[in-house]
């Protein structure tokens, strides 16, 4: 899928353990509202308040992977053993991790500290663009939620879709039709 696109962050990610449950749950942020990241390769982003509403009422099988590998399933909506919420700070999440290596290696790397950010694949539905303290900001009001992950690394990882897209972008308002700009900027995201 060409215009899928991950974002990591460093989340402060917690085990916790419910009463009469044996095995720890993870939980944190997969994402944080209203926060500019770092640069992303020439342009900065924040995620809006109600990014994720579109995934949260459409009942989207996601998928809790672990450093976003489909080979280590650690969670699902659909099963219950992820579970979603949209709160004022962010996209909350609580994992049930499986009795599997991946899930006891991922808790325990949580636990020891080894890994404490999370990260979300998505494509964008509706972002706007504008420029802000000479960068180039995107904000992303509406996207399609794939999976959310514990990641190892948490950084920023390579955008491409996001650097041709802030390229054309760039380009046509240079050429000053800026409303064009966010139009295609919008349809070629879309696609």
């Amino acid at each position: 899928m060409s215009d899928r696109e991950t974002r990591t962050l460093p989340t402060g990610l917690e085990l916790e353990t419910r009463e009469g449950e044996t095995a720890p749950r993870i939980v944190g942020y997969a994402a944080m509202f209203n926060k500019m990241s770092e640069d992303l390769g020439g342009f900065r982003e924040k995620i809006m308040p109600g990014a994720f509403d579109g995934a949260m009422a459409e009942g989207a099988d996601i998928r809790a992977l672990v450093d976003h590998d489909s080979g280590k399933p650690i969670g699902r909506t659909t099963n219950g053993t992820l579970k979603l919420e949209q709160n004022s700070k962010g996209l909350k999440i609580n994992i049930k991790p499986p009795d599997t290596t991946a899930g006891r290696d991922i808790a325990e790397s949580i636990k020891r500290g080894d890994v404490d950010g999370m990260s979300f694949a998505f494509r964008t539905i509706e972002d706007a663009w504008h420029t802000e303290d000479g960068q180039e900001v995107r904000e992303l009001h509406k996207v399609e939620l794939f999976e959310v992950s514990p990641v190892t690394f948490p950084a920023y990882p390579d955008t491409s879709v996001g650097l041709r897209s802030l390229d054309q972008h760039r380009n046509e308002t240079q050429a000053g039709d800026a409303e064009a700009a966010r139009l295609r900027l919008r349809l070629v995201e879309s696609v």
